[in-house]
């Protein structure tokens, strides 16, 4: 009868996506291998403390018929080595790896690599995707490229991305899981994350962090292209006659659930800094101008 149950969870197991074991973008990657080696070093104390639970519960039974009870007994050198030692060591390597890793992985440090024996090319720039979480859409713009699209993501292979993030409401969160770790989204903050994908294929994107009744709906692929295949990508919305300007904006901004895929082949100069500073609607005063007045003790300068 307990064939039934594993049979069963078997069966489920086998229809979960193990993206975070496999990763295709290097960040996502080393942060792959920091959890495997985390895990393989609590496992060291975990699994010997499950042995010895099962072998002292064995040997100390009741129906034991060796005559080795000592009621009188209350240290043992040994055993207090044997459970204060191993862990010590366990935690003093668990914490350098957690600082080094910390400190490497950082999502607003700059690539300095592209992949594991790679190193990053001197001349090579990062690509810039200004990202927009919004009820309930992505929107993604390209400042140097001039183009934007909303629920799609492309990037080429082998260039980094440097990902500036914001909100339009709520506070929100970007996860591409193949990419690179989940990064938080704020109105009227910025967010980064430095990353770059490896491999050219579909991936999943998505919204982690509950935001209204159109979360579940927050999806979008990312396309990992290769440079000629994104330079056509580019092309095509550039053929596109949609332009995103200020009053293109505020229409999207609604809130709406299920929004398929829109690409711009234009959009107008400062609107990501815009939208971040809460002053698409020019009604509305920019948040860097009401700091700099603040700074002026209430003067505008």
């Amino acid at each position: 009868m307990l064939l039934l149950p594993l049979l069963a969870a078997t069966l489920l197991l086998g229809g979960c996506n193990a993206v975070l074991l496999s990763p295709s973008g290097d960040v996502a990657i080393q942060q792959r291998d920091l959890i495997l080696i985390s895990t393989g070093l609590m496992l060291l104390i975990i699994v010997p403390v499950i042995f010895f639970t099962l072998l002292f519960a064995w040997r100390y039974r009741a129906s034991n018929p060796r005559d080795d009870y000592d009621p009188e007994w209350s240290h043992s050198t040994r055993i207090e080595l044997m459970i204060w030692a191993a862990p010590l060591v366990i935690i003093i390597a668990l914490g350098a790896i957690t600082w080094v890793g910390t400190h490497k992985l950082d999502p607003y440090r700059p690539l300095d690599r592209l992949a594991a024996g790679h190193a990053l090319p001197a001349n090579l720039e990062p690509l810039e995707v200004d990202v927009v979480s919004m009820d309930w859409k992505w929107l993604f713009i390209y400042p140097e490229l001039g183009v934007a699209t909303v629920n799609e993501l492309a990037a080429p292979v082998d260039r980094p991305l440097q990902f500036k993030l914001t909100s339009s409401t709520v506070m929100n969160a970007f996860f591409v899981p193949a990419l690179a770790g989940m990064i938080y989204t704020m109105p009227g903050m910025e967010t980064q994350l430095n990353a770059v994908i490896n491999k050219a294929g579909t991936y999943q994107g998505m919204s982690a962090n509950y935001s209204g009744a159109g979360f579940s709906d927050m999806n979008f692929k990312f396309y990992g292209m290769s440079t000629g295949d994104f330079a056509k990508w580019v092309a095509q919305l550039r053929g596109n006659g949609a332009t995103l300007d200020r009053k293109a904006y505020l229409a999207l901004d609604k809130p709406s659930r299920r929004d398929p895929v829109r690409r711009y082949g234009h959009v107008e100069d400062g609107l990501y800094g815009a939208i971040l500073n809460r002053c698409v609607d020019p009604r509305h005063m920019c948040l860097d101008r009401m700091s700099a007045i603040d700074a002026h003790g209430g003067k505008a300068s």
